[in-house]
């Protein structure tokens, strides 16, 4: 591995700069499913890449969150994509990134983070304002509302799906 430092940090305030990759969850308890989306930038070479995918609904709202990160994390590192800084309009999970210990109920979720975190050369994982996470926010509300399975990884958006005939 060499001796390249890794950053691995977890914060609220301003995002540091580089490639950054905001990530959502979309839960609601009306819904079977939640939906989950990420949206990767490269501000040197202005490349994009980005995610959509559903699940069953799981337990919680910050459940999604989390399943979001960790597919937002396994997906950077299949795109050989090692410094990001993860950006996320929850601040809950920033804090229970940065303490898992204190989450016994995501242990297991949590333990998948960690395992990926370990994978990259730099990894933070920064709050942001809901208004600046709107991109990831319509993946992961778009795949939620899809009545079959999505998993949609590309550099451009989908077309709109149709609805149920």
């Amino acid at each position: 591995m060499g001796s390249a430092q890794t950053d691995r940090s977890t914060h609220s305030g301003s995002a540091p700069p580089g490639e950054r990759c905001q990530i959502d969850g979309a839960w609601k308890v009306t819904e079977s499913r939640a939906g989950l989306g990420w949206y990767n930038v490269d501000p040197v070479s202005g490349s994009i890449l980005i995610g959509s995918s559903n699940l069953r609904r799981g337990l919680s709202p910050l459940q999604t969150e989390l399943e979001a990160l960790i597919w937002a994390m396994h997906s950077m590192l299949a795109h050989d994509k090692r410094r990001i800084n993860f950006q996320t309009d929850c601040a809950q999970l920033v804090k229970m990134v940065s303490k898992p210990a204190e989450w016994p109920a995501f242990a297991i979720l949590l333990e998948e983070v960690e395992k990926y975190r370990g994978m990259f050369q730099e990894f933070s994982l920064t709050h942001i304002p809901r208004t600046k996470n709107t991109k990831a926010d319509k993946l992961a509300r778009s795949a939620r509302a899809q009545p079959h399975d999505v998993y949609y990884i590309n550099s451009v958006p989908p077309a709109p799906l149709p609805g149920p005939a």
